[in-house]
This record gives C-alpha cells, structure tokens and sequence, in this order.
C-alpha cells in the first residue's frame, strides 16, 4: 500500500487509503514521510516532523473515533503542508479538557498548537479533518 501521487499546479499532492486498524498510524507516519522527502526544495526536518506528528494525530483520532477505512491526503506547495484524513463518521471533533494519563484529550490541542486551526468539512460520506502547517526553509 502507498501514496498515490498526482502533481497538481502549484503543489503536489499525495493520498493513501488506510483500513483504519492501529496499524493505519504507522503505515500513513511512513508514506508521508517518503512523500515530504521527495519534496522540492527539500523541507526542513523540523517542518517534516511537525507534518508527521500531526499526520500520527489526525489518523489516531479516525482509527479510535470513526472505526473503519480512512483517507490520509498530504498536498505541499511552496508555503504549506495540508494535511487531510476523511473518515466515515460525521461526528465532529471536540476539543476536551487534556487528560495527562493516557485516556486522551490532547490530540486537538496538539494540532492547533501546529498549525493553529483545525478544519473539519462534513460530506454525504462522513467528515474530512485538515490542518495547514507552514513550509520552513530547505534541508542544510
């Protein structure tokens, strides 16, 4: 299973279809990271594992609230990184009080501490939850 790549004007982008099982978070970790790193010019490895963590989040929080098969879109133009997982559920999100002790609650907070807004999009077939990390400078 990989990323299906189309290069679309001005960005490129990339998407994977995950069975949504906890081997999901991994496996979309792994495959944006090869994507981001055929990228030109070349990111940051701050910028890259920023868009992995919120990559490992957004997969997280569709394999443990929207059980099933999921959608991982990572799309880089020459400011940003979009990030987008769609899922069956059109629940929404909802940012809860941090629990420090395993049980959740920092997911949300997380990625708005990255990419300051969380965007969630119902449709017929569920929601899409995406965020927007700005692209830092080329690799040394």
């Amino acid at each position: 299973m990989g990323l299906s790549k189309t290069l679309n004007e001005p960005g490129h982008c990339a998407a994977c279809r995950l069975q949504g099982g906890v081997d999901s978070i991994g496996t979309a970790r792994e495959l944006a990271r090869k994507f981001l790193l055929e990228a030109e010019p070349a990111m940051a490895d701050g910028a890259v594992d920023d868009v992995l963590l919120a990559v490992s989040e957004l997969v997280t929080n569709a394999v443990r609230y929207a059980p099933g098969p999921c959608t991982l879109e990572v799309t880089v133009d020459e400011r940003q990184v979009r990030i987008g997982v769609t899922d069956a559920s059109r629940v929404m999100p909802v940012l809860k009080p941090p629990q420090y002790n395993g049980s959740g609650g920092l997911g949300l907070h997380m990625l708005r501490s990255l990419a300051g807004d969380v965007e969630t999009r119902l449709h017929g077939g569920g929601k899409t939850v995406c965020v927007r990390l700005a692209r830092a400078g080329a690799r040394p």
